[in-house]
């Protein structure tokens, strides 16, 4: 049987041929190792991890090897195949060819290949569009023994699917069982696709029947590969169920599928047929809406919108057009989602707060209050109540990002006046935003506010207000506490902390530790000290510091410079320490330590 060539016989593949010639008449022993051998090996190596990689020269080194009567190892015969299949500046063509040329030469030695490398000669060979060469090399490889692993059958395959050549996908998918290497879903939805393509969904579910069989997981592109060939043959209704069963799988929709969906959706007539007068599924527009505009393609959700709405295949619905308004707030297009919902409006289409729930957001989120306000005003006029805690949160939360404050506890009182309970959130986001504006008396006044109001604190509430109430004192001078009379209130809500089962950060512990130092209070040191030590709290270079500087005050014998230097340099690559594992060190170089951790 005759076998077409590798190489075409056009001038440069002759040129190829006759630079390889050594390839033909290679020598049956093997030449010894020499220095040269060595150094080429090594120069080949070097020419190709450059940041310009130089494949040619490299190339050249190979060849003069082989003139030499030499042969490169198997090593050095796999990476050069790497390095020409992976590298981007040369023609991609030339450089699969060569790669070949080194294959072709390590078949005939016997070496050991790497099928990694194989699988991206392969890929460089369909990429071009040479299936054939492809082909051809595939079954050389095979004749020798060379075991292909999966990626190397679907490398294949793919080509062939896209040069629709089906039939042979088809034939090499089976020598893929009896190679006991199994399809993975990537084969099957490379071939579903071709299919689908060419107009055969039916065998394309058939393969959908095989993966279900075989237990494995149909993926977007499988899922693509039908909604797109149903769609294709304006079958919309059989596209929409492939639609929704991948949707009920928790599988996202790519930009593809969405696309391909609104093209055989754009072509009504079937579906308005076989929905026989009832409206469309809200749920599915909702989904393609969203994903369109998830996906940066706002116009075309927009277009797609707009052309059902004219052809009346749709009815108007919140859900449907805050969907969009979204989108366009997400791309700053704010005057746009404002005109959109002027006009859903005049159109008596908005029937509860969801859109402006977005807008008002939205707004705040980029500091436009004046809009956000007029939103609000609209939306009241227009009879509709904030029902729900996520539009007055969305709103307290807009504001206090604007330090707006006072707006914010407004926001809060309506809330409260129309029934509804604020969340532990909208109280954390208030108390945050007082403590950072100095107002730490309506802070801790909302604290217990909102204890009163059944809503428990969490670790955040106490923590927040414990900074907030130490911030005030400012620990850099931490002398203040006393005048301010800060350090009591912090230690009242340190205690209510403790108690409630939260334990603070190593910043409260901090800052009360500098706090009492700073007022002389032994005791209240030593308690704290010992709070840190049941608490097992990791200390960082900043604590550790303040320890150290307790515990000199409270033990005078000891001098916080000698203790200093190597408590930073442990804290300061990284690593934390306990306070019962700070205590043992002093302990171990102080024996008349007193304080103990127990």
């Amino acid at each position: 049987m005759i076998t077409k060539p590798l190489f075409n016989h056009h001038r440069s593949h002759l040129l190829f041929l006759r630079r390889h010639r050594a390839f033909i008449n290679l020598f049956s022993s093997t030449s010894p190792p020499t220095d040269f051998l060595h150094e080429a090996e090594t120069k080949i190596r070097a020419l190709c991890e450059k940041p310009t990689s130089q494949f040619i020269d490299a190339f050249s080194i190979f060849n003069q090897i082989i003139d030499s009567n030499l042969i490169p190892s198997g090593s050095t015969s796999n990476f050069l195949v790497g390095a020409l299949t992976k590298g981007k500046r040369y023609n991609l063509s030339l450089q699969v060819e060569l790669a070949i040329g080194v294959l072709g030469l390590m078949v005939k030695r016997g070496f050991s290949i790497n099928i990694y490398n194989v699988n991206l000669v392969l890929k460089g060979l369909c990429r071009n569009g040479e299936v054939d060469k492809a082909m051809e090399l595939f079954r050389v490889l095979d004749r020798d023994c060379v075991l292909f692993d999966i990626v190397s059958f679907n490398t294949v395959i793919n080509g062939l699917c896209k040069a629709k050549r089906l039939e042979e996908a088809m034939g090499l998918r089976a020598e893929m069982e009896a190679a006991d290497c199994s399809p993975d879903t990537v084969t099957y939805g490379t071939l579903m696709d071709g299919l689908c393509k060419e107009g055969r969904v039916d065998e394309a579910m058939d393969l959908m029947e095989e993966i279900r069989l075989n237990g494995l997981e149909a993926d977007v592109f499988v899922y693509g590969a039908l909604i797109s060939g149903f769609c294709h043959q304006g079958d919309v209704i059989r596209g929409k169920e492939i639609f929704d069963e991948m949707l009920g799988k928790g599988i996202s929709p790519n930009v593809v599928t969405y696309t391909c969906l609104i093209h055989g959706l754009g072509k009504m007539g079937q579906w308005k047929e076989a929905t026989e007068g009832k409206n469309p599924d809200v749920a599915t527009y909702n989904s393609l809406l969203r994903g369109l505009c998830e996906n940066g393609k706002v116009d075309e959700a927009m277009m797609f919108f707009d052309k059902m709405l004219k052809e009346n295949y749709i009815e108007l619905d919140d859900k449907l057009f805050s969907v969009l308004i979204q989108g366009l707030c997400k791309e700053g297009r704010f005057d746009e989602a404002l005109e959109f919902l002027s006009k859903m409006v005049d159109k008596g289409s908005v029937r509860d707060m969801m859109p402006y729930n977005i807008l008002i957001g939205a707004c705040l989120e980029a500091g436009h209050v004046e809009k956000a306000m007029g939103l609000w005003k609209q939306a009241l006029q227009l009879g509709l109540v904030p029902n729900s805690s996520f539009t007055y949160s969305a709103t307290i939360n807009g504001f206090c990002k604007l330090h707006m404050v006072n707006i914010a506890k407004g926001i809060l009182i309506k809330m409260r006046a129309s029934g509804l309970t604020p969340t532990l959130l909208d109280y954390n986001t208030l108390i945050a935003t007082l403590c950072k504006d100095g107002s730490l008396e309506q802070a801790r006044r909302l604290f217990y506010e909102m204890r009163n109001a059944n809503c428990d604190p969490d670790v955040i509430s106490f923590n927040t207000l414990l900074d907030g109430t130490l911030k005030a004192g400012d620990v850099q001078s931490a002398k203040q506490f006393s005048k301010l009379g800060q350090l009591d209130d912090a230690k009242s809500v340190f205690e209510a902390m403790i108690a409630s089962g939260f334990t603070p950060d190593v910043y409260v512990y901090d800052s009360l530790l500098k706090g009492f130092y700073s007022r002389g209070e032994k005791e209240e040191i030593i308690n704290l000290l010992h709070k840190i030590a049941a608490k097992g709290v990791h200390l960082d270079s900043e604590i550790t510091s303040t320890i150290l500087m307790c515990i000199c005050y409270l033990s005078e014998d000891i001098n916080i410079m000698e203790l200093l230097p190597s408590f930073s340099q442990q804290t300061s690559k990284g690593s934390s320490i306990t306070f019962n594992e700070l205590l043992t060190t002093l302990q171990k170089s102080h024996s008349g330590l007193q304080l103990s951790a127990a």
